[in-house]
């Protein structure tokens, strides 16, 4: 079938099956819109799987600031620390690093900060809208304990949220001397408890989204490696390694950290990079009442199906590259003086994945050159909580035409 009357698509393609174009589907078949989702691997196969699962809008800041910039610079080769560029030849990474660090000034910073609280504003509703919608994983509300050896490290991460609050979004916490959370150690001195936070099982939420996608008439093709879409005429053909092909009135490139790869072929010339983050599972004595951010080594934990999910590090390394037990080991020895009750021996479910990070810290959400061709991605460390929300405001403008407000600076063609 063609498009409908007006250019409104009746089927749309979406390449990638995790939380941002699972998401984007499921709200495009909320407008009565056919949708065939594609992967290379399957649902969840990526970022969506194994990060810390935060739904965290007080967390959801561009990553681009002079903080990072300095602290980068003092560890940039260091295997051990939570931001990690190895030793390589690589002139496109070293063209991105060098034009994030021009993005690293605090007027850039609160610019993309102001952007952003147009999705964090909303980001939690979307996730009720999936879940009153039949998606079925909870998403329990929670505070984030962020812990801190000592009161004055907890000043950077207050001045944050004095920033975001500058930036439009209010963030609500308390300062503790100590807190009733079991897993914290007698080196943790004081707490921010950062109220009105949510968390999820990553995985079982990104199932659940596609299971409810595919309840409501949606395809899910697994192993269709994209290699290229063309337009054909009024319809847009996507084509895959095994010559396998799709057709559709739009399509939507959701692919994370492989978006470089077909989004150049529409026009859209941002630079996107995996930044890899691992993580692991470990046994805890007692139950973890809620997740927990160790600031000062960059490390998230979260409840984890009756255990704790220890998630850090920012690798930047291609996509696909093998996992670095190193990295693994090196997360254990900064987290470890934090936490007690962990038996750090019997970690399981160790894990890397690629998450697309943008030199401005902005994702890249909208229309390409290619007629009919849009792009959702580039989140960062942020997919998971900025997801639904980019998949709802995204199928509107697909739909209705008309770009709403909240993601005009998104612009991927910027």
């Amino acid at each position: 079938m063609g498009a409908a009357t007006g250019g409104r698509p009746e089927s749309v393609v979406v390449v990638g099956a995790g939380v941002v174009g699972l998401s984007t589907a499921w709200f495009l078949q909320e407008h009565g819109v056919e949708v065939t989702v594609v992967d290379r691997r399957g649902v969840a196969a990526g970022a969506s799987w194994g990060n810390a699962g935060y739904v965290a809008p007080a967390f959801s800041v561009p990553l681009a600031e002079p903080e990072v910039l300095r602290y980068g610079l003092r560890s940039l080769f260091d295997r051990d620390a939570p931001l990690y560029v190895p030793r390589t030849v690589d002139p496109g990474l070293w063209a991105f690093l060098l034009r994030f660090a021009g993005n690293c000034r605090r007027s850039t910073w609160q610019k993309s900060m102001r952007a952003l609280v147009g999705l964090n504003d909303d980001c939690l509703d979307a996730f009720d809208e999936l879940a009153k919608g039949g998606v079925t994983a909870p998403t329990p509300t929670a505070p984030v304990v962020a812990a801190f050896e000592k009161r004055e490290q907890a000043v950077e991460l207050r001045n944050e949220f004095e920033r975001t609050r500058r930036s439009g979004q209010d963030t609500v916490f308390t300062e503790a001397a100590g807190l009733d959370v079991p897993q914290l150690s007698s080196r943790v001195g004081t707490v921010l408890q950062i109220e009105g936070q949510r968390h999820v099982d990553p995985g079982e939420f990104t199932r659940s989204l596609a299971e409810a996608v595919e309840s409501r008439g949606g395809r899910i093709h697994s192993g269709f490696d994209v290699r290229g879409v063309v337009r054909d005429g009024r319809r847009l053909i996507v084509k895959s390694a095994q010559h396998e092909y799709v057709q559709a009135d739009s399509v939507v490139l959701a692919s994370g950290a492989w978006l470089p790869e077909l989004a150049a072929g529409a026009g859209v010339k941002r630079s996107v990079r995996a930044g890899r983050g691992y993580s692991f599972t470990v046994p805890t004595q007692q139950p973890v009442p809620c997740p927990i951010y160790l600031p000062a080594v960059r490390v998230a934990c979260t409840p984890y199906q009756g255990a704790l999910r220890v998630a850090g590090t920012m690798e930047f390394r291609g996509p696909d590259a093998d996992l670095d037990r190193q990295r693994i080991e090196a997360i254990v020895q900064s987290a470890r003086p934090f936490l007690r009750g962990v038996d750090w021996d019997a970690r399981h479910d160790e894990w890397v994945g690629p998450r697309p990070v943008t030199t401005d810290g902005l994702p890249l959400i909208g229309p390409t050159k290619l007629p009919g061709v849009h792009v959702a991605g580039g989140h960062g460390m942020w997919g998971l909580t900025l997801g639904p929300i980019t998949g709802s405001l995204l199928a509107e403008q697909i739909v209705t035409g008309e770009r709403p407000a909240a993601l005009r600076p998104f612009d991927p063609l910027r």
